[in-house]
């Protein structure tokens, strides 16, 4: 058989593989023989033939690889990624951040509006990211606008600037730039999308009236009160974000849904499952909401955190195994909620993790400038930060207290009794965030391998392709170019080898901070190379550390989103 002809106006790049998974015209996916062609000058696909074609039937001049029996997949499109630039660059930056994406399989990430200074939360904020990735990306990079106290006028114009949807926190977010909002922010934020076709998308945590870890001083704002408990310990920490804050959350954003019936919601990193009830009844109400979990969800389990090993802190917190059990049985129910798979890639340098010596590795550069932030209600900073904001407050204290005649002595408390100590193993002063990008192929193989194994229900190559690249991709309203291989649509192809097994070592984190609870786990399937738009700029082994392409060819997607 011979190629079909095809138009093109420059060379071809042929991939095949006797395992390739296909999105067909009505959208479905299939895994079948295939061969992939693809149009160097346009990057898009011009041909999907299937079955492996031999090269004799291919042009002499088309750059041909048959990588049976690996499988061929789309390019992952991670739609939670945190980049951090500019600002808390040495946290992440676009350049490592995309590297480590480019060596999973991903081809396409959805940067989330903060940690980064400023955040993406005005047109401004927005152009200063922009004007900060330039020249710097490895894949294609899409961008989230953030919704917080005050910036409802700024929403409609990240809109037309080309944001693929918002995102606002009901808790403290861990950062001062970006404060969470309450149930008014909330209905103006639903009422000024209302009619724009985007995603509103919601930390989903919350804090009771009552709990046990914060009792009634969070009526006035206050940080939590001392945790009962070890604070190196994760139960410790688990205990104090119970699943009805998930709960909470949830029931208070389905309370306003009557104010934007149309506008598609979503719940980021779900984790408790006590949430499944409450979002399985809205969608048979007709509310349009959905929910994604994570890599971490899915792969880790409070029962085996280690004391002190706060690389596992995150929030919504790691929870048990029967937990992560009814997660898996939610994604493998065609009418769940859960219908993404994201990483939720939040790094942050070694230090703000507080790591016990033992887990500290010889891959990290050393001690990096801290920056002021708030993690579970306790003020993190650097120890000399700390000590530099002390003598400040201490010299104003005295200063205020000279101006006020007849006054009395000043009594000025230690500012450390205000807040818990901050020592190595501590949960609750760690930064919390888990670093993973790229991995997400490799966690899901392994697991749903092992699940299958045990008898239990586990997805089909085919169901991640669905979960982590079709169904993210519509998400963020990018499936008209992304998350699939079909004619028309952008040559990100990602060459998965599911039977490789390895083991993640600290030298071979791509991102920028070499610090991941993933380090020392061995993996079934690895990704082996990575194209975006039909250029390769990842082959496992290959030289410049894998990165063949040798520069960065990702763009940033700044189109209006219609859909």
């Amino acid at each position: 058989m011979t190629v079909p002809s095809v138009p093109c106006d420059g060379p071809l790049v042929v991939l095949a593989s006797s395992r390739t998974v296909l999105t067909l015209p009505d959208d479905t996916l299939l895994l079948t023989p295939a061969t992939i062609i693809i149009s160097t000058s346009s990057g898009k696909i011009v041909s999907v033939v299937p079955q492996v074609l031999p090269r004799s039937s291919l042009p002499a001049e088309a750059l041909y690889h048959d990588y049976s029996p690996k499988l061929l997949l789309p390019g992952l499109v991670d739609a939670h990624v945190h980049l951090n630039e500019p600002g808390r660059t040495e946290w992440e930056g676009f350049d490592t951040g995309t590297k480590a994406a480019a060596s999973g399989g991903v081809t396409t990430v959805v940067d989330m509006p903060l940690n980064a200074i400023p955040p993406t939360t005005t047109l401004m904020g927005f152009q200063e990211k922009l004007a900060a990735s330039q020249g710097q990306c490895w894949v294609d990079v899409g961008f989230y606008g953030g919704v917080i106290p005050g910036n409802a006028h700024e929403l409609l114009p990240l809109v037309e600037a080309g944001v693929r949807g918002f995102k606002g926190f009901l808790i403290d977010s861990g950062v001062e730039e970006f404060p969470a909002v309450s149930a008014p922010d909330i209905a103006l934020a639903m009422t000024t999308l209302k009619d724009t076709p985007t995603t509103l998308m919601f930390h989903a945590e919350m804090i009771p009236p009552i709990t046990a870890s914060v009792g009634d001083a969070v009526q006035q704002s206050e940080p939590p009160l001392r945790p009962s408990g070890e604070l190196n310990s994760y139960s410790t920490f688990l205990d104090s974000r119970p699943p009805a804050f998930e709960t909470y959350a949830v029931d208070e954003i389905l309370s306003m849904t009557n104010l934007a019936p149309q506008l598609h919601l979503h719940i980021v990193h779900l984790s408790a499952t006590e949430c499944i009830p409450l979002l399985r009844r809205a969608r048979q109400s007709g509310i349009n909401i959905t929910a994604e979990t994570c890599f971490h969800y899915l792969g880790l389990a409070s029962d085996d955190i280690p004391d002190g090993d706060t690389r596992h802190k995150c929030c919504p917190p790691i929870r048990s195994q029967t937990n992560q059990d009814r997660l898996w049985d939610e994604l493998a129910d065609p009418d769940g909620c859960i219908k993404t798979i994201v990483s939720d890639h939040s790094p942050c340098t070694p230090e703000l993790k507080l790591l016990p010596p033992h887990l500290q590795t010889v891959y990290q550069d050393g001690p990096r400038p801290g920056i002021h932030h708030v993690d579970s209600g306790v003020d993190v900073t650097m120890p000399k930060e700390e000590e530099q904001e002390q003598q400040q407050q201490q010299q104003q204290q005295k200063k205020n207290a000279k101006t006020e005649e007849d006054a009395v002595d000043l009594i000025i408390p230690d500012a450390s009794s205000l807040a818990l100590p901050k020592q190595q193993g501590d949960f609750f002063a760690a930064w919390g965030g888990i670093s993973s990008v790229g991995l997400g192929l490799p966690i899901l193989n392994t697991t749903a391998s092992q699940r299958a194994a045990r008898g239990d229900a586990a997805p089909s190559i085919v169901d991640v392709v669905r979960m982590c690249c079709q169904a993210t991709a519509r998400q963020v309203g990018l499936a008209h170019r992304k998350g699939g291989l079909r004619v028309g649509m952008d040559a990100d192809v990602c060459v998965f080898d599911d039977a490789d097994v390895w083991t993640l070592r600290a030298a071979e984190m791509r991102w920028k901070n070499r610090c991941s609870p993933w380090e020392g786990h061995t993996f079934r399937g690895r990704v082996h190379e990575t194209w975006v738009r039909g250029q390769r700029v990842f082959r496992v082994g290959g030289e410049n550390a894998g990165f063949v392409g040798g520069k960065p060819i990702g763009r940033p997607i700044v189109e209006r989103r219609t859909a």
